[in-house]
């Protein structure tokens, strides 16, 4: 098989249209040493779901980054490594950069949403770099007839292994959180408790030694809420709850995450849904436990993806990801003003509707040259490749490239700096140049352009 042209570190923010890369944050997970950053670069795993099912695989998959907010999805979105034993699925994969500078993959043992599966086990890779997973197992960590969900791991300095921590329901009969010791993730110490605040939690995302404190955050299941515990040991039974809870909705599988060019940390929070959508806060103070909700034009999660978690990378690894698993050969394009809507077709209109739908590929979009004029761009549909956004009469609609001049000019535009933001992007008619793409009443027309509003209803974001 050929490998993908590989983009470079600039090629692929200039086709996300994100933040100039003088200006990007770095980010490093909080479970390293202090939270110190080890990379320019982070890589997210997840499994996909979306509204009707044509998105969902419960396989490993994986994006990478440079900012942390705004990924790429490796692999055309599709899948890295499927488990071969057990369910034969995953569910909650996470990435661990261990003490080597290797990395093991975990996630549960899970395929769909048969709650009534339970695994004693959990899947294990490990990974040089994470272009290739080898060593794929199932690791037991107890004998209960429960489940072993979601697991992370960190590396407990103190004992000199890593804990891996997942949620199972103990004798007090709800979700607690479980914990075994490892140096291999191969064998195991028996499982003990971790936490339990004496009610339903799930998902631990941790933050070592900030400030001399370690920090969790977990899901209330009782409240479907992100709340933070700490403790000044990483000892079983040593945590204590601690922070204001915060939500979107229902809301679980938090990931902690922090800026190593400021003293801003990101939590990111996945709604509870069969096909949920990400959500971030951030604060510049771990230690107060309250965080406000981060503007959406600032992060965008890989389409369809569930219950992610987040590592850092070098530099040198991401390009060697993206040289192997390539970029996508599509883009989606999301509103400035309403960042939580995508452009897309329905029924072969033009318009912006909010993330998730079904079919997700009514929002992909292959840029191409333009058909009437190569310096400018037309938008050939994944799903419908012979159709191409055009405007007829103003409106926006996906028609099948007739050849003629009238259509290839309706269906040409040109990319200038976004209206409302430069940093993001605006498409002006190439036969109508005095009129951009704008949303009304959420369908997509071109109009001519004077006012905040109208600027603001013109600007997208070119990203995956």
């Amino acid at each position: 098989m050929t490998t993908p042209r590989r983009p470079s570190r600039r090629h692929v923010l200039g086709m996300a249209a994100a933040v100039p890369l003088a200006l990007t944050a770095d980010l490093a997970l909080g479970a390293g040493p202090a939270g110190a950053a080890t990379g320019p670069a982070f890589v997210m795993a997840y499994f996909t779901e979306s509204p009707d099912g044509l998105g969902t695989d419960y396989g490993l998959h994986l994006a990478v980054s440079l900012d942390g907010l705004e990924w790429t999805p490796l692999n055309q979105n599709k899948p890295v490594a499927t488990p071969t034993q057990g369910a034969g699925g995953l569910r909650d994969p996470f990435v661990l950069r261990k003490q080597d500078g290797t990395f093991a993959v975990l996630a549960t043992d899970l395929k769909g949403t048969d709650w009534s599966y339970n695994s004693q086990y959990i899947h294990v890779w490990d990974s040089a770099d994470l272009r290739s997973l080898t060593g794929y197992r199932r690791l037991k960590l107890h004998g209960m007839t429960t489940h072993s969900w979601a697991p992370e791991a960190f590396w407990d300095a103190a004992r000199g292994q890593y804990a891996i921590v997942y949620s199972s329901v103990n004798a007090s009969g709800h979700n607690v959180l479980m914990v075994n010791y490892t140096t291999d993730f191969r064998t195991v110490s028996a499982p003990q408790v971790f936490f339990d605040p004496g009610y339903d939690v799930i998902d631990g995302s941790f933050a070592l030694g900030v400030g001399g404190t370690n920090y969790m955050y977990f899901k209330d299941s009782s409240k479907q809420t992100l709340v933070g515990a700490r403790s000044a040991t990483l000892a079983p039974g040593s945590w204590q709850r601690f922070s204001t809870p915060v939500a979107h909705g229902g809301t679980e599988a938090p990931i902690l995450v922090k800026s190593s060019s400021s003293n801003t940390w990101y939590l990111w929070g996945d709604t509870y849904t069969p096909n949920g959508v990400f959500y971030a806060w951030q604060t510049t103070d771990l230690a107060s436990g309250t965080w406000t909700p981060v503007d959406q034009r600032r992060y965008t999660q890989p389409v369809n993806s569930k219950h992610g978690s987040i590592a850092p990378l070098t530099g040198t690894q991401y390009d060697n990801l993206l040289a192997h698993w390539g970029a996508p050969a599509w883009n989606r394009l999301k509103s400035y003003n309403h960042p939580d809507r995508y452009v897309r077709h329905a029924d072969f209109a033009g318009r912006i509707d909010p993330y998730p739908f079904d079919p997700y590929t009514d929002a992909q979009w292959k840029l191409v040259p333009g058909l009437a004029d190569a310096s400018g761009v037309s938008f050939q549909s994944v799903n419908y490749p012979g159709r191409y956004l055009r405007h007829y009469s103003y409106a926006l609609r996906l028609d099948p490239n007739d050849g003629t001049s009238a259509f290839v000019q309706d269906a040409t535009f040109h990319k200038v700096p976004g209206l409302a933001d430069s940093t993001w992007t605006s498409f002006r008619s190439h036969n109508h140049p005095t009129r951009y793409i704008r949303h009304s009443g959420y369908a997509l027309r071109i109009d001519p352009v004077s006012t905040a509003t109208d600027r603001a209803d013109a600007t997208f974001r070119i990203g995956y």
